[in-house]
């Protein structure tokens, strides 16, 4: 539930490499409490704008703004330690307990210890995992501490950059559902970012098509799924609609 208010803005925004525009006059606006999915093909520009949140790229023009102000003007430090994010390798450190890892982020912004099993029960992990190291973990299991560690700053903004890329089928429909419901139970502001279609449809209230560098579409799922919203839109959303019917050809 949106309350109105702008989290995030991309105003005029463009990033240009070896010439060629990853991201080419990007305006848009995410509001506080929108869940969003930024869907397209390999290149279409999706994981280049979600970095620019963070200042993990720099826009060659235009701005990004959080909550009104230009990030630009803000320490990289500040912005992303107001940030969760959670990506497809997770990054966990490998030679830290996840105690440590999920505690990681309040330690280097100078914040006092937070509740590590709290934060495990929070991705569906129990307490006794803290003493673990990654490598004793599984690729959901990992994910899920990676999650954990996003949120462990108490950030309202998260974003997701194919968090779920590397997982099975199954752990991957579990963890969608986990990111979901802790949009909703905490009160984020979500931004994901996949090339599953039927993922963002299922997940998100908002999906925008990312093509050649620039947004395609920006609709509901109902919408998309009508046909509303223009042809780079109606192919990515044939693809899991071609494969429901199969599926359902194969049952008879």
């Amino acid at each position: 539930m949106t309350d109105g208010a702008i989290a995030l803005s991309y105003e005029d925004v463009s990033r240009v490499y070896a010439g060629a525009a990853a991201v080419n006059h990007v305006t848009l606006a995410i509001h506080t409490g929108e869940f969003v999915a930024l869907v397209g093909a390999s290149g279409s520009g999706k994981s280049t704008l979600l970095r620019m949140a963070n200042r993990l790229e720099t826009p060659h023009g235009g701005r990004v703004l959080r909550d009104g102000e230009d990030i630009a003007t803000l320490d990289p430090v500040t912005v992303r330690r107001a940030t969760g994010y959670s990506f497809q390798n997770v990054g966990l450190f490998p030679h830290m307990t996840v105690a440590e890892n999920i505690a990681l982020p309040a330690r280097l912004a100078g914040r006092s210890a937070i509740d590590v099993p709290a934060a495990l029960e929070r991705v569906g992990l129990p307490a006794a995992y803290a003493g673990r190291m990654p490598s004793q973990l599984s690729g959901g299991e990992q994910a899920r501490v990676g999650i954990a560690r996003a949120l462990a700053g108490e950030a309202g903004l998260l974003l997701m950059d194919e968090p779920f890329g590397a997982l099975d089928p199954v752990t991957r429909d579990k963890l969608g559902h986990t990111v979901r419901d802790l949009h909703d139970r905490l009160g984020l502001t979500t931004i994901l970012v996949t090339h599953d279609m039927a993922e963002a449809l299922l997940l998100a209230d908002r999906v925008i098509v990312m093509a050649r560098g620039q947004v395609a579409a920006d609709a509901s799922p109902r919408a998309l799924l009508a046909g509303e919203a223009g042809d780079d839109a109606a192919a990515l959303v044939a693809v899991p609609r071609e494969q429901a019917e199969k599926l359902r050809a194969l049952g008879g």
